[in-house]
């Protein structure tokens, strides 16, 4: 008995009505529809055109916290003055037990807040006499006298905030605070003027093209000016904002994953909680745990084929076969 020899369909010659077919036509009209539609479309949804955030923006708009963060910088009390790695020395970064990703990687982009954010941009350009003479006075003291200096009038500073934090510099109470006024108001009249922008990315080694913002982040990121148009643009982590554009405009949908864990309240901790408490600790190391998090499910994903029970689902729920259901019913006929 000879079997019926099973005959694809796609292999079948083609029996239906034959036309001529034009593709340099048919790709030039494609072309004039698409541009059509994207211009069009692109008017009336338009995309956010949000301007740059610049120093002279931070300065004219917040030169209280402009200066009071230059201060920082020279107390060594901001943000970016106790990451450590990869920049500095000055924290040991965030670790999940034992694990200390970020400090095993080491110092990668070496930055020093105080010199590189004031001291080196003042040097860099043509300051008044009484600028120089204060550059000078800092440069000729020892290590512990700058910082004596430093953060005696940061602590003056920040004396001066009221119950929302607003400063008032008026109030700064007198004392031996050497060079430092003189370096942060020097500092904010730069930034002012507009000579600031650009100088940190001529500190950039890396030749002609300068590409590496590191510097100018990290600086505007230990202000508040950064993080208050993030707040007002719903940029902050829990408003899903490491998936927006500014506003209301969709960004990196692909991140919603990433997103996700940060709006779960273990991850996302009020600023008031207990220091102590469970979930504060685990919102302080929020990123490196989810890191590890997504690390996993991404090695679950690659190794899928390989895990008895997971590799069996398209098996008990064959959604692919509804997908796909023109090749299994030519397969079945």
């Amino acid at each position: 008995m000879s079997k019926t020899k099973k005959v694809d369909p796609a292999a079948a010659p083609w029996q239906g009505p034959w036309r001529k077919y034009d593709i340099l036509k048919e790709g030039v009209i494609a072309l004039i529809v698409v541009a059509l539609l994207s211009v069009g479309l692109a008017g009336i949804f338009s995309s956010p055109d949000e301007k740059a955030l610049t120093f002279q923006g931070w300065a004219t708009s917040a030169p209280e916290n402009f200066f009071a963060t230059t201060v920082g910088e020279l107390a060594g009390t901001t943000e970016s003055a106790g990451y450590g790695p990869p920049y500095n020395e000055g924290g040991d970064g965030v670790s999940v037990g034992p694990l200390n990703m970020q400090k095993l990687m080491g110092v990668r982009i070496p930055v020093n807040p105080a010199d590189d954010f004031v001291i080196t941009p003042l040097s860099s350009s043509q300051q008044s006499q009484e600028t120089v003479d204060a550059l000078k006075a800092w440069k000729d003291a020892s290590a512990d006298q700058q910082a004596a200096w430093a953060t005696a009038f940061d602590d003056a500073v920040q004396a001066t905030a009221d119950e929302e934090g607003v400063l008032d510099l008026t109030k700064i109470e007198k004392g031996d605070y050497g060079p430092v006024p003189v370096l942060a108001g020097a500092l904010t009249d730069m930034a002012t003027s507009g000579a600031y922008d650009g100088v940190l990315l001529a500190q950039d080694p890396n030749g002609f093209y300068q590409m590496d913002h590191t510097k100018q982040i990290l600086f505007m990121g230990d202000g508040s000016y950064l993080d208050d148009f993030g707040t007002v643009q719903n940029l902050q982590g829990n408003t899903w904002g490491m998936m927006n554009e500014t506003g209301s405009y969709p960004g990196q949908a692909w991140l919603w994953l990433y997103s996700f864990w940060y709006q779960l309240p273990v991850f996302n901790a009020l600023d008031d909680a207990d220091p102590a408490s469970m979930s504060a600790q685990l919102t302080a190391s929020a990123d490196a745990l989810i890191f590890y998090i997504m690390g996993l499910l991404t090695i679950l994903l690659v190794l899928l084929p390989f895990i008895p029970g997971l590799r069996s689902i398209p098996k008990w729920i064959p959604l692919h076969k509804l997908i796909w259901r023109d090749y299994y019913r030519s397969i079945r006929g």
